[in-house]
């Protein structure tokens, strides 16, 4: 019974994270030879306040903007 533990910042819609969940539930499910119905996905979002890389706090750096397809 996988168990998917998803860690990102928050401002992903709802349509994006259903998109994800499909194709991660199926390749876990292919991959591992389980039923899709034994595959969980969990999202744990965090605010960009309390999310840093290379030592700079999200916020800071990117302003309150979602993440664009293709930017770091």
């Amino acid at each position: 019974m996988p168990y998917i533990n998803v860690k990102m910042a928050k401002g992903r819609t709802l349509e994006e994270k259903q998109e994800f969940v499909d194709v991660i539930t199926k390749e876990a499910s292919r991959i591992l030879d389980v039923k899709p119905e034994w595959v969980t996905v969990v999202f744990d979002e965090y605010s960009r306040d309390n999310w840093a890389t290379g030592g700079e706090i999200h916020s800071l750096k990117f302003g309150n903007a979602c993440y664009l397809e293709g930017s770091e």
